[in-house]
């Protein structure tokens, strides 16, 4: 008995379970909503004294987390008649629309301008009526003022260019791609080809290329060269300080500085300091 208990054990461990069917509010759950007065219980981390609002529990930094919970941050969602995004407003030109009227532009009103005098025709009149000073010329201007009308584009049209009658306008049309040269690897095999003559020409190059062998001079051959002496540019100091003396002068005579100078070189190598003005090192 115990091995057929072992046995239906084992058949109904292996057995296939049935799959778990989920409802659909626990495949989308509802949004969940902020905490209100109405939610707390006694005991809870947000149970508070005093006035308590909703407003307060939907605040951050103030509604603390249940224990063994997250902390809840979420918000109330407006009206189910709110529209969520920016409205815009337009004309999607459907059937309606194209009844009942057509978008066209509507012509901007222009400004009246004044038209220009035409004083070529005033002229020719005034030449056939007899008038030739300048008087009579300004009164026939007064009396005939004619105008240029904008009507008349004659001047400013122009011919149009001759053109051959088989031309083709716009842009002229991408070559195609040679896919055979690419299949069989033409520009590959030219590479190599350009490569192999460039080589070539550096190889036949360093043939032809004459090695010199070092030169060594000699002082003899040194002493042949000439050097021209350099002149040495004294520098520059302004006149007025040229023949200025030493404000102070601790030797009676260029002799005595002489001398001292003379007593100092021969005791740098027995005294200390960087100067060597120091102690003798040898006492």
């Amino acid at each position: 008995m115990p091995e057929a208990r072992t046995s239906c054990h084992d058949l109904t461990r292996w057995k296939k379970k049935p799959p778990v069917r989920r409802t659909v509010s626990q495949i989308c759950p509802p949004p969940r909503q902020p905490l209100t007065v109405a939610d707390i219980q006694p005991g809870m981390e947000n149970e508070r004294l005093g006035v308590v609002r909703d407003s307060m529990f939907q605040n951050p930094l103030i509604v603390k987390a249940e224990l063994g919970k997250p902390r809840e941050r979420s918000c109330s969602l407006p009206g189910i008649n709110f529209n969520y995004g920016l409205y815009i407003q337009r004309q999607d030109g459907g059937v309606p629309e194209a009844i009942g009227h057509w978008n066209v532009f509507k012509q901007q009103p222009t400004c009246p301008h004044e038209l220009s005098r035409d004083y070529i025709a005033m002229n020719r009149g005034a030449v056939k009526a007899g008038l030739v000073t300048a008087r009579e010329n300004f009164h026939y201007r007064q009396l005939n003022d004619i105008r240029i009308s904008d009507q008349d584009d004659r001047r400013l049209k122009k011919e149009p260019p001759s053109l051959p009658p088989n031309m083709t306008f716009g842009i002229r049309a991408r070559p195609s791609t040679p896919f055979f040269d690419l299949l069989q690897h033409r520009y590959q095999q030219l590479w190599v080809q350009e490569q192999k003559a460039n080589q070539k020409a550096i190889k036949l190059e360093k043939k032809h290329k004459v090695i010199l062998g070092k030169l060594y001079e000699t002082r003899s051959s040194q002493l042949r060269k000439y050097k021209p002496p350099v002149k040495l540019d004294a520098l520059w100091h302004m006149p007025h300080f040229q023949k200025v003396g030493p404000h102070l002068d601790t030797f009676p005579t260029e002799a005595h500085r002489q001398r001292a100078f003379k007593a100092h070189r021969e005791e740098c190598a027995v005294r200390q300091g960087t100067l060597r003005m120091g102690n003798y090192t040898h006492p």
